[in-house]
């Protein structure tokens, strides 16, 4: 058999705004200059008083027009505030130079328009994790490593804003009586908000920011989170229409591959995804996103994961996506997968494929189903076909650890067999471990049948055959 092949990732490739002129205000009768003495704390105004900052802020915002400032682009918007502050500053003698209009500039118009301070973070590529204890303290994670960042809130109200306008845009709510939410970005980063009394130190906000650049297989491989064969294995996974769990730790890329399986999801099938804040980015042209809904204010009115499930069952899926398993609801997704909707995939929360088939069993029993043991694990093997592991190690590195399916039953117990397992072989002088995918040895898997009926066995004879080359290497 050939050793080589072409992978074939990517196979279905994945309004200006308005400007307006700021209308002109009179000039406030110009006052006494403001003292000039010690810098404030983390500004990027670093030669102004805090009392200067404060008064420049407060003057300019009150000078700005909130309809044309609506309609303006970013970019404009930026150069007018920069003029109006060098206007003020002249007006009120404060001295400015141009570093510091700039920054100032850049600040207003971030807390206009964007989310303030975070504007900066969320703008770095390298960033992957932002988290927010209190508005003294933010700290980011690059490369799998944590660090604290440079930047900080004025005070506990401007970081309860931020929030609250994060909250606000996806419908959400978030104060003393609501305290807690899940919310996410525009671009699909999924955002965490605790607010006191829960929160001792003032807001907390987590983001795991979502990449702008689509990942595929492709960029997987590159990242060495796993190899071509294994990529291949689970390309043909997706397209044979295998029912798939992706366990996972948190911050493991659960999400990540969950978004690389759906780009081999053909075209013309109907697709539901149910989430807690929406994250998944199908391309696929007939997609129909549910999202959970909280209580509201008089505790009423919440929709949960399981009753999103349960109604996207009537409405004629051809495969069902749940973003995050985490109750009941895998019950009903079973059922899914068990009823004609071969295909249907989801992540939980496990450290390793048993443990994964463990925690979906306690799941079930807690939605209150009197099921013998026997009969639960009988549900889960009839409908699970493919467990995929993934893990963060401590490197910071993220890998696929685990290609496991799931055979059947002997007697009360649930049998698997690994396709591939990752080796961790040594760690080289920079503290990165170094390991390999390895493919077990096993000739024919089970859902060899299944890529037959769909044409695909002779790739997956190929992709299994290279594993065991790259393996023995």
């Amino acid at each position: 058999m050939n050793p080589t092949f072409t992978p074939s990732f990517g196979r279905r490739a994945s309004g200006q705004a308005a400007v307006a002129e700021l209308p002109s205000r009179p000039n406030p009768t110009p006052a006494k200059p403001a003292p000039v003495h010690v810098a404030e704390p983390n500004s990027s105004a670093s030669g102004l008083s805090s009392a200067s900052i404060a008064e420049l802020r407060a003057v300019c915002l009150a000078r700005l027009e909130p309809s044309a400032v609506a309609s303006m682009a970013p970019e404009r918007l930026t150069t007018d505030v920069e003029r109006l502050i060098s206007e003020i500053a002249t007006e009120r003698r404060i001295q400015l130079n141009g570093r510091e209009q700039r920054a100032l500039a850049g600040e207003l118009v971030n807390d206009i328009l964007g989310l303030g301070p975070l504007e900066t973070l969320l703008e770095d590529q390298s960033i992957s994790d932002i988290m927010v204890n209190g508005p003294e303290k933010t700290f980011v994670e690059r490369g799998g490593k944590v660090s604290l960042a440079n930047i900080r809130f004025r005070d506990t109200v401007h970081l309860q804003n931020i929030c609250q306008r994060i909250a606000a845009a996806v419908g959400r709510r978030v104060d003393e009586s609501s305290p807690m939410v899940d919310a996410r970005l525009k671009d699909g980063s999924r955002v965490n908000i605790v607010f006191p009394p829960l929160a001792l130190d003032g807001p907390y906000l987590s983001i795991r920011k979502f990449g702008r650049k689509g990942i595929d297989f492709a960029k997987l491989v590159e990242y060495k989170a796993l190899t071509l064969s294994v990529a291949r294995v689970l390309e043909i996974a997706s397209q044979a229409r295998l029912n798939i769990i992706i366990s996972g730790g948190t911050g493991s890329g659960k999400t990540t591959l969950l978004n690389c399986l759906t780009n081999y999801i053909d075209l013309d099938e109907r697709i539901i995804t149910c989430e807690d804040a929406a994250e998944l980015q199908l391309q696929q042209p007939h997609v129909v996103r549910l999202e959970t809904r909280p209580a509201n204010l008089e505790g009423v009115g919440q929709i949960t994961m399981r009753d999103l499930v349960k109604n996207c069952l009537r409405m004629r899926p051809e495969r069902i996506i749940v973003g995050e398993v985490r109750g009941p609801e895998a019950f009903d997704l079973l059922q899914a997968m068990n009823t004609g909707h071969d295909g249907s995939m989801g992540t939980l929360h496990a450290n390793s494929p048993r443990e994964a088939l463990s925690r979906i069993e306690s799941m079930i029993t807690m939605g209150g189903y009197a099921l013998p043991m026997k009969t639960i694990r009988e549900m889960v093997t009839s409908s699970v076909d493919v467990i995929i592991q993934a893990s963060r190690l401590r490197d910071g590195s993220r890998r696929i650890t685990h290609i496991t399916e799931v055979l059947g039953m002997e007697g009360d117990v649930v049998i698997t067999q690994d396709l591939f397992v990752y080796e961790i072989i040594g760690e080289d002088a920079q503290g990165k471990l170094i390991g390999r995918h390895r493919s077990t040895g096993i000739g024919r898997p089970r859902f060899w049948d299944r890529a037959r009926m769909y044409g695909e066995e002779a790739r997956l004879a190929a992709a299994l055959d290279i594993s065991e080359i790259v393996s023995g290497a």
